[in-house]
């Protein structure tokens, strides 16, 4: 089963604090993005690769395809002012009826197991998105004071890639247009259609680089999977 997949990668990243795209930071010599487009340009089930950029980013964006040899984006689109108005642009390209992924671009860590066991789900039910049990206590918070503690067995820390059938992120997201709906993930906009949404779970390294601390994490897992492969 095939699946193309959405990569919003038009943030500037300035909770990093880099002075540029954030995905132009390297990870081990290569850069953030490239991390993340390996991974999707060696899966066999990966038909296509959407961009949602910012023009400014486009001729180095270009220039890093080719000197890394990833041929699978099929489509530069704009960036919006916020990241679902960045996936809707790529989503109106998409004139197929599959699967579509929308993964962060800032998340180099997934794995093709999980991005297959995503995509299974989603052709079964429709609708499923990755994610994590909470490991830690969780506290509902008023005006700095602790109003109470949730049940943690309920609570899942949700991730991408996030999978669904497009016709129906279709319907979700012209819904969320018309209604001014603007959402956390991709999953809320198609919750409000009243679609169940499965989970499936995926592993504590698939992390989203959004400080500056989390290059150190970063770094800790490539070293980890460099010894893994041994």
């Amino acid at each position: 089963m095939t699946y193309q997949v959405i990569l919003p990668a038009a943030g500037q990243g300035k909770r990093m604090g880099a002075g540029r795209n954030k995905l132009l930071l390297e990870l081990n010599g290569i850069p953030v993005l490239i991390h993340t487009l390996k991974v999707f340009e060696e899966d066999e089930a990966c038909s296509g690769i959407i961009l949602a950029i910012h023009p400014q980013d486009e001729s180095e964006f270009k220039a890093l395809l080719k000197k890394y040899h990833v041929t699978k984006v099929i489509n530069f689109v704009p960036g919006g002012e916020e990241r679902q108005h960045s996936i809707y642009n790529a989503l109106k390209t998409v004139n197929t009826n599959g699967i579509i992924l929308v993964h962060d671009a800032a998340r180099p860590f997934i794995q093709k197991r999980h991005i297959h066991r995503l995509t299974e789900k989603a052709e079964a039910t429709g609708a499923a998105i990755i994610g994590v049990p909470a490991k830690d206590t969780m506290k509902q918070v008023q005006d700095g004071v602790v109003m109470a503690t949730v049940e943690r067995s309920s609570l899942w820390a949700v991730q991408t890639p996030q999978a669904f059938r497009i016709p129906l992120l279709r319907e979700a997201y012209e819904k969320a247009e018309r209604d001014q709906f603007l959402g956390t993930d991709d999953s809320s906009l198609v919750e409000r259609l009243n679609h169940p949404v499965a989970i499936v779970e995926g592993d504590y390294d698939n992390i989203k680089l959004t400080t500056p601390e989390d290059l150190y994490f970063a770094e800790a897992i490539i070293k980890k999977r460099e010894g893994e492969f041994c």
